[in-house]
């Protein structure tokens, strides 16, 4: 309830998106999230949260990952949200140029960072800081994709409040 991501069904991310992404045949989904770098790579679990990590994130504006997560099946904690093609295209779109982009336009992978065998952190574009968060990147994603969106919302049930069934 804390930290928001986009979730897409793999057959559902475009070719641009999926280009350079570690992933495996067995994986259907794919979970991105954007966040400060230094806390996703030193706050693997809230046990891990320091002072100091959420302080450098809130109000020192610092470096942005794109984590990944790769699942092989559906959660029951997901929240569906039906999109058209065309938010589905613009959604694919606004996460594919979130990635920063090395030499060749490749995205760029941290090595051995993720947190388990199914997830990895790439560099992202933007800076986090207390009024740009995970959430408000995620309620970007769906303003932008023409999804219902917050005004701006640094917390997860301002947009989660739009889907409640």
């Amino acid at each position: 309830g804390v930290h928001l991501a986009v979730i897409i069904q793999i057959n559902n991310i475009s070719n641009r998106l999926l280009k350079g992404l570690k992933h495996t045949p067995n994986e259907k989904y794919f979970s991105f999230g954007w966040g400060d770098e230094n806390f996703y790579l030193n706050t693997p679990s809230w046990d891990d949260l320091t002072f100091g990590n959420a302080f450098k994130a809130l109000f020192l504006k610092g470096s942005t990952l794109i984590h990944l997560t790769r699942y092989r099946q559906k959660r029951e904690s997901w929240v569906k949200i039906n999109v058209t093609v065309m938010e589905l295209n613009k959604l694919n779109q606004f996460i594919a140029e979130s990635f920063k982009k090395g030499v060749e336009g490749r995205k760029i992978i941290i090595m051995n960072k993720g947190y388990s065998t199914n997830d990895d952190f790439y560099l992202a574009v933007g800076r986090y800081s207390l009024f740009n968060t995970c959430n408000t990147w995620v309620n970007r994603v769906f303003k932008e994709s023409g999804l219902k969106a917050c005004y701006w919302t640094p917390f997860a049930f301002g947009l989660m409040n739009k889907y409640k069934n």
